[in-house]
């Protein structure tokens, strides 16, 4: 990215935060800091599934 002209340093800086941001950038790099086989993904994801379901369920009674 560059400083358009005029631009201050904070307006950019705002800018490129929103950007790393909305690209998911950060995210990623936190997610891909620390190797987890397939096998842990699969039951981390099935737990977020379960608990949501959990969730729902006590939510409509």
């Amino acid at each position: 990215m560059r400083i358009n002209d005029g631009e201050s340093f904070e307006a950019f800086l705002r800018r490129f935060t929103k950007r790393v941001q909305q690209e998911g950038i950060v995210s990623e790099t936190r997610r891909r800091q620390h190797f987890e086989p397939p096998s842990i993904l699969r039951k981390k994801k099935e737990a977020s599934k379960h608990r949501k379901s959990i969730k729902a369920t006590l939510k409509n009674m």
